[in-house]
């Protein structure tokens, strides 16, 4: 197990994951259909999305979590 550190990391590590592998799956699949190669395609676009997502999640999450806490009621 990691320390709780780690978390912010983690988290941003399986979130760009999930989300890149699914937006580029449903990306390749409009563009290109089911043509031979396309788990290929689907797997080297969503290599070079993840590079870049990760680090996006990393910056943009803190930013999300701080706009949904001005737009959550606080309990009482």
């Amino acid at each position: 197990m990691f320390p709780p550190r780690f978390q912010p990391f983690l988290f941003a590590f399986f979130m760009s994951g999930m989300m890149s592998f699914l937006i580029i799956g449903i990306s390749t699949l409009r563009l290109m259909g089911f043509v031979d190669g396309f788990f290929g395609l689907w797997i080297s676009g969503w290599l070079s999305a993840w590079v870049v997502a990760y680090p996006i999640v990393l910056f943009v999450a803190p930013l999300a979590r701080k706009i949904t806490m001005r737009l959550v009621r606080q309990p009482v």
